[in-house]
């Protein structure tokens, strides 16, 4: 049983209760307690760091490839797409604000999609006209065939380049939220599993092992890939990155962040390093899972990938592997809704979430 001690304090009632700590429970946690600084406010997380997507990532900092936007444009309209790059677009602004690019090592070195057909090129000019009035940019995406050459990416047709996108360290932007929702006076509990969660009309009760639960008036679930154990109702199908960071490259001719085969592949330097991560669509429905972990088939596709379109001709060696579980639907909206009197969800940012979070927080925020 608990002392009296814990719970007059550590397992008290709490206003908000978010579980999972990667950048939407993060962001969010900052947003309720901008807006209501009254408010308790605890975070729950299973792992003792944040795990899933938000420290497993590539690090981009980017709203969407020419290839991709006319994909999803003609998946579920312009309206649909233009939200999400505007969310996209104003969640890296808000980044940006909150944090010095130092501390996060934001570098703005530019996004680039490797094409080998023009087809999408016919569309720049519409793309561009769509786009001005959220980037402020005219030419959001432009030809620049001289980089293909300074990259040395000998295998490519034609590059296409964003100069509002960039690459930032995931690790160290976590790092930051967190201490953000220290001065907050968020909590925190870690490697601190939900096992059940209870609501009744006066209250939600939240249990996390056999003698202990806690308590709170609301609850938001946002852990994305994970969300599905308790929101049966929602499609939210897993989806595994893969990838491979090299050892140190002399002369590393590449900077920036880039994007093959309508971002299936992404790749960027980290320094004077390549990390590079996807070729799921090889693979589909074994990567259909939240295990993480590599499989060789996958592994062995990228260092082929590796060879072939990024450091032709060259030999490099692996210095680390691993997986990252994204979420994902039919369609790229992220699921931010109310789903019962006390719960609230904000999940499935279909691998977009550095960039989504920052808004997603504020509207959980507004809907509490």
């Amino acid at each position: 049983m608990n002392s009296v001690w814990e719970l007059d304090t550590f397992y008290r009632k709490r206003d908000i209760i978010i579980i999972g700590a990667g950048f939407t429970g993060l962001w969010t946690a900052i947003s309720v307690k901008e807006k209501f600084p009254e408010k308790s406010v605890l975070i729950i997380e299973r792992n003792s760091v944040p795990l899933g997507a938000s420290t497993r990532n590539a690090g981009f900092a980017c709203f969407g490839s020419l290839t991709e936007v006319i994909a999803d444009s003609e998946k579920m309209g312009w309206g649909k797409t233009l939200d999400l790059v505007k969310m996209r677009f104003e969640g890296l602004k808000k980044i940006q604000t909150h944090f010095k690019n130092s501390e996060i090592d934001f570098e703005l070195n530019g996004g680039f999609e490797i094409l080998n057909h023009d087809k999408p090129l016919h569309r720049i000019e519409e793309v561009n006209e769509k786009l001005k009035s959220i980037t402020g940019t005219e030419k959001n995406y432009f030809l620049n065939q001289n980089k293909i050459k300074e990259f040395g990416l000998g295998r490519s047709e034609y590059l296409i380049e964003n100069s509002c996108e960039g690459s930032l360290h995931s690790g160290k932007l976590l790092q930051k939220l967190v201490e953000k929702c220290h001065e907050l006076k968020v909590e925190f509990f870690f490697g601190a599993e939900v096992k059940n969660i209870s609501e009744n009309s006066n209250e939600i009760e939240v249990q996390l092992s056999q003698d202990i639960s806690i308590k709170s008036d609301q609850l938001i679930h946002c852990t994305n890939a994970f969300a599905s154990t308790f929101l049966k109702d929602e499609e939210i199908i897993p989806a595994r990155g893969q990838i491979i960071l090299t050892e140190p490259i002399e002369n590393l001719k590449l900077k920036g962040t880039f994007h093959y085969d309508e971002g299936f592949y992404y790749f960027r330097n980290l320094g004077n390093r390549i990390l590079l991560g996807g070729g799921r669509n090889q693979d589909f429905k074994t990567e259909e899972t939240t295990a993480f972990e590599t499989t060789e088939f996958l592994q062995s596709h990228l260092e082929q990938f590796l060879k072939e379109v990024i450091l032709p001709n060259q030999d490099v060696n692996i210095s680390l592997r691993w997986s990252g579980i994204m979420a994902m639907g039919s369609e790229k909206t992220p699921i931010i809704k109310q789903i019962s009197n006390r719960q609230f969800c904000a999940v499935r940012l279909s691998g977009m979430g550095v960039a989504l979070a920052p808004k997603i927080g504020e509207i959980v925020a507004e809907m509490i």
